[in-house]
């Protein structure tokens, strides 16, 4: 087996603990079960082997992206696997378990300065522009993934293993929003499969904007960049949930410790508006969220720190 051919068919779990009494079951894809830890696996694997089948992308080529980690981990070893050069623009605000991931796959990494350590608008639009100035060298392909199709696609066969994996009785769909490409290519899925079905985003509470409120500083690594990102598709969501660091941050230490669920910021605010929603559903209802990534990813972050 080509080892991306191990990519995808992540187990799904049932939670135990954390669930309200009253709510609805809440079930969990692993997507830390992928080979880099990460569901960023899925959309690297698309964006690649689309770009090389309509000749964006060619051997001898280097690939350009800017990400928080997860994402530039992905396409580092889909990279060294087909044997393409990869260069990463990324920043001290993401964990440093992150960014040694990247170099030991062979990505050479660019570094942009954050505020203290935390995601904002800025440092999203500072690391894009970072990037642009990369893609202009000779034969450079550019990924550039908040406004990349390809990765919506990526993320179709997830939405058919929750369907089958659940015998197509799933209610709602949770998750978080960075580029918005897993919550579209997902809710695209199941939406054909069950047009009832409840689709519910997830942000920080501290840069709600697709709320309509103002961009914020927050550390939910990997979502909220502080502005409507480019693949947002409104008419596929029927609502979002906003979720503080803090919440996320208990909650992924709560799964941890409850469910023996070793999962980042993101999974942990997907897990708390999930109860939500399984509260709001009710008994004999199904929610769906994803565990997005490894805990392994964020062991220098202060999620997991002893104190």
């Amino acid at each position: 087996m080509d080892l991306l051919e191990s990519i995808g068919n992540t187990s799904l779990v049932r939670l135990r603990q954390v669930v309200p009494p009253r709510g609805a079951d809440i079930f969990v894809k692993l997507e830390g079960e992928n080979p880099t830890g990460s569901l960023k696996d899925r959309m690297a694997k698309a964006v690649i082997a689309r770009a090389e089948a309509d000749g964006r992308l060619r051997p001898g080529d280097t690939v350009v992206e800017y990400t928080g980690g997860s994402t530039g981990t992905s396409l580092a070893l889909v990279c060294a696997v087909k044997g393409y050069r990869l260069r990463i623009v990324s920043s001290d605000a993401f964990s440093r378990e992150k960014l040694d991931h990247m170099a030991a796959l062979g990505a050479e990494l660019t570094l942009v300065r954050s505020e203290g350590g935390l995601t904002t608008k800025k440092l999203i639009l500072d690391m894009i522009e970072a990037a642009r100035e990369l893609s202009r060298g000779p034969r450079t392909y550019w990924t550039d993934q908040l406004r990349n199709l390809d990765a919506v696609a990526g993320y179709a066969p997830l939405g058919e293993e929750i369907w089958s994996q659940t015998e197509g009785t799933v209610d709602a769909f949770v998750h978080s929003v960075g580029t918005a490409a897993s919550l579209r290519g997902v809710a695209a899925v199941l939406k054909r499969h069950k047009p009832g079905l409840k689709v519910v985003a997830v942000e920080p509470a501290e840069s709600a904007v697709l709320r309509g409120g103002q961009p914020g500083p927050h550390k939910i690594e990997g979502v909220g960049i502080g502005y409507t990102p480019p693949l947002w598709e409104p008419a596929l969501v029927d609502e979002i949930e906003p979720v503080g660091t803090d919440e996320a941050k208990d909650m992924a230490r709560r799964i941890a410790r409850e469910e023996g669920l070793f999962a980042g910021t993101s999974s942990g605010a997907n897990i708390v508006a999930a109860l939500r929603v399984a509260e709001r559903l009710g008994p004999g209802a199904k929610v769906v969220t994803l565990m997005a990534d490894s805990g392994l990813k964020y062991l220098s972050a202060d999620v997991f720190q002893r104190r």
